[in-house]
């Protein structure tokens, strides 16, 4: 069977952006917003889709930067680059927290802690293994599991559901939802942004894969939340640590509990590890410019990044490392899109109007998050920050 680079594409970035969202976001959301969240799915899909344009052309534009951070670097300067470093840095600890709380919630229930710390030490060990050529086995699994959820919510009867009020579930608590929700989407750098030594699609073949991708996991992410809606109720939900997993056995589908944890066990560990290397290349990218020390061992930036998530996941419980990640990445694409907003003509593949709407509502996501999250947010990209600078004054001279 011949693969298109099309498909292959959007199967690789699938593996990376399924999980993240679906598993950790419907919950929290829902507490947010109650069962308007599902409004809030569309604001966070656009908001991924112009971040994705605007990375797509950056990459263009660079093609050897290390990510990002070298993004920002080349087209506004160095102190951006660094905040958007701070905020990358933060909101990728933040993600991994989140995955490996939902891993045990779902996988170990009995064993929370102990799950998600091994998942964390474990993946940082393997992440540099998951490659494309397992992409479509993950893609498979992962959305064959999803669809049997929502086969399931959808096909029995749900229980009666009382729903309680929720405070903020007007606009301050949909864009909130939507801050959240935003994580849903952020594996699409695995396509727009790839590593150097992964492939690399031309502008006609993503001007077809970025919408695609974002397109469908905004529908598959939808009806999944929908169908867990239907079974659990708004207030049910946004009290569930593993709401797929309460779905099922609300809809009396005990006997499917193994085959979603193995859905689950996949998705965590393919997600994670482009979390993890995603982090290792902000790293990459801060030793190249002097801003952090040269390392001479491969696996030391490898433990820097683990011993980001592994904090995260032990002094924040899963919702507010899921809110801090969801805040943290919203900021590093505010500068993304800010970036790419003032690159040249020639090297545009979409309109400058797409990184301006990106650029808006990254902020605006950003901005909208839980208050205990834009706080620990918000310190710790200044403390990032000025620990990044206070590296690059002590650099040797010359």
């Amino acid at each position: 069977m011949t693969v298109t680079p099309r498909a292959g594409a959007v199967v690789l970035a699938l593996g990376a952006t399924l999980g993240v969202g679906v598993l950790t976001g419907l919950a929290p959301a829902a507490a947010l917003a109650g069962p308007w969240f599902l409004v809030a799915l569309p604001l966070a899909a656009l908001t991924a889709l112009c971040c994705a344009f605007s990375t797509a052309d950056q990459h263009r534009a660079y093609p050897d930067a290390p990510g990002g951070y070298a993004y920002i670097r080349n087209q506004l300067g160095p102190w951006p680059a660094r905040i958007g470093a701070g905020a990358h840095l933060i909101g990728r600890a933040g993600v991994a927290a989140a995955l490996a709380g939902t891993f045990g919630a779902y996988v170990f229930p009995t064993d929370r802690g102990l799950a998600g710390l091994a998942l964390l030490l474990g993946t940082a060990v393997l992440s540099r293994h998951v490659r494309g050529r397992v992409g479509w086995v993950v893609a498979a699994v992962v959305v064959g599991v999803l669809a049997l959820v929502t086969l399931v919510g959808f096909s029995v009867a749900p229980p009666e559901n009382v729903a309680a009020p929720v405070d903020g579930a007007g606009f301050d608590g949909i864009m909130g939802a939507a801050s959240l929700l935003f994580i849903a989407f952020t594996g699409f750098e695995r396509v727009t942004a790839p590593h150097p030594d992964e492939k690399t699609y031309t502008a006609k073949t993503l001007h077809v894969v970025i919408p695609v991708l974002i397109g469908g996991v905004l529908v598959l992410t939808a009806l999944v939340g929908v169908a867990v809606l239907r079974q659990l109720g708004s207030a049910r939900l946004a009290l569930s640590p593993a709401p797929l997993r309460d779905a099922l056995v609300a809809a009396d589908g005990e006997a499917l509990l193994p085959v979603l944890a193995i859905g689950v066990a996949v998705a965590a560990v393919a997600s994670l590890s482009f979390v993890l290397g995603s982090t290792r290349r902000t790293l990459v990218g801060l030793t190249e410019t002097g801003d952090l020390p040269k390392v001479r061992a491969p696996w030391a930036l490898d433990a820097v990044g683990t011993a980001l998530a592994v904090a995260a996941f032990l002094f924040l419980p899963p919702t507010t490392a899921l809110a801090v990640g969801a805040c943290g990445t919203a900021f590093y694409y505010g500068f993304t899109n800010a970036g790419a907003r003032v690159l040249l003509h020639e090297d545009r593949t979409w309109p400058m109007r797409t990184a301006c709407l990106g650029l808006g509502m990254s902020v605006l996501l950003a901005m909208s998050a839980p208050a205990e999250a834009l706080v620990i947010t918000a310190v710790g990209i200044a403390v990032g920050t000025g620990l990044l600078a206070l590296g690059r004054l002590r650099q040797p001279v010359g």
